[in-house]
């Protein structure tokens, strides 16, 4: 395996997945694909767990003659903890900033330790790539490492990506589905009943808004991350009350390790990217659900005609 998949000419946009199975294998998939865009002079971003991060950097490293694009290293371990801000934080940014050119980018927004709770994130993420980057000069290549991962996860991963490369080679999906994908990701949140709720409308957003920073104090969150989680209840409060039939409800709980809140309301979401976009770019919509996902560990959204739930998850 001396590379990870073809580099299409011209506009074409690629979303491969990479199976790999050892460090080694990951090596010589990798590293050859980062050393050819430097080599043409094209911008490479890797985005990867730390412990993937610093293997690929030291063998890069290693590896590299002078000059060529620079590399840009993020840890997709903390910048991607939560999949609602990878693709508006991390890949959209890159590429944004590198409009001109074809970017190459090594994401990997699954690994083995993702919680239950996180996974079907990471899984509309990948399916949504494909919508974000459609008629964009770049290639997305995605890691899955076989050894660590549920065979259901790879299964996912062929029916999120148009390509699938392993050890014997690259080939099409036949699996690949990410409309599909998309409709399993869109599955009603368990209900909560236990949990007291607190109706809202417009003019009781302060009320809601102080509401969630006491309440989540109250419960062990940092005085700093309340107060993100405050400002995440009044963007999606706002969203309901404006958009959402002008009314709303509120929970709050802990779970796993997390302060989660819930918004609910009769509103419905159409657009499959709505706070995946970065700021100052499309329609003027969606800016409050994407500072929601910066703010915030993970985000969880089930929309329909019956209305939108959001839940915000701050860990503890």
């Amino acid at each position: 395996m001396n590379v990870v998949a073809r580099v299409p000419a011209g506009d074409a946009f690629a979303h491969p997945a990479f199976f790999y199975r050892d460090d080694g294998e990951y090596l010589r998939g990798m590293v050859p694909f980062i050393l050819g865009g430097r080599d043409a002079d094209e911008p490479v971003a890797v985005a990867v767990p730390a412990p993937r991060l610093e293997l690929l950097r030291d063998a890069v490293r290693r590896t590299a003659g002078p000059g060529g694009a620079p590399v840009t290293w993020i840890d997709m371990s903390e910048a991607g903890r939560n999949p609602g801000r990878i693709i508006p934080g991390v890949l959209r940014a890159f590429a944004d900033r590198h409009s001109r050119a074809r970017v190459r980018i090594v994401g990997e927004p699954v690994w083995p330790g993702r919680s239950p709770a996180e996974y079907p994130a990471c899984l509309q993420h990948e399916a949504l790539i494909n919508l974000a980057f459609e008629g964009r000069r770049a290639t997305i290549v995605c890691p899955y490492d076989v050894g660590g991962l549920d065979r259901e996860i790879l299964a996912d991963a062929r029916a999120t990506h148009p390509v699938v490369v392993d050890h014997a080679g690259e080939h099409p999906s036949s699996e690949y589905a990410p409309a599909r994908v998309l409709r399993l990701c869109n599955r009603p949140l368990p209900e909560r009943p236990d949990i007291e709720a607190t109706s809202f409308d417009y003019a009781r957003i302060p009320e809601i808004r102080e509401l969630a920073c006491r309440r989540s104090a109250d419960l062990g969150l940092g005085r700093v991350r309340a107060g993100d989680l405050e400002l995440a209840v009044n963007e999606l409060a706002a969203n309901s009350a404006l958009h959402g039939g002008g009314t709303g409800v509120l929970r709050i709980w802990t779970e796993d390790g997390h302060v989660v809140c819930e918004v609910r309301d009769a509103g419905l979401i159409t657009d499959p990217l709505v706070g995946r976009r970065p700021a100052g770019l499309g329609t003027g919509g969606g800016r409050g659900v994407l500072m929601v996902n910066h703010l915030a560990d993970l985000v969880r959204v089930h929309t329909g005609p019956e209305g939108t739930t959001v839940r915000v998850y701050m860990r503890l």
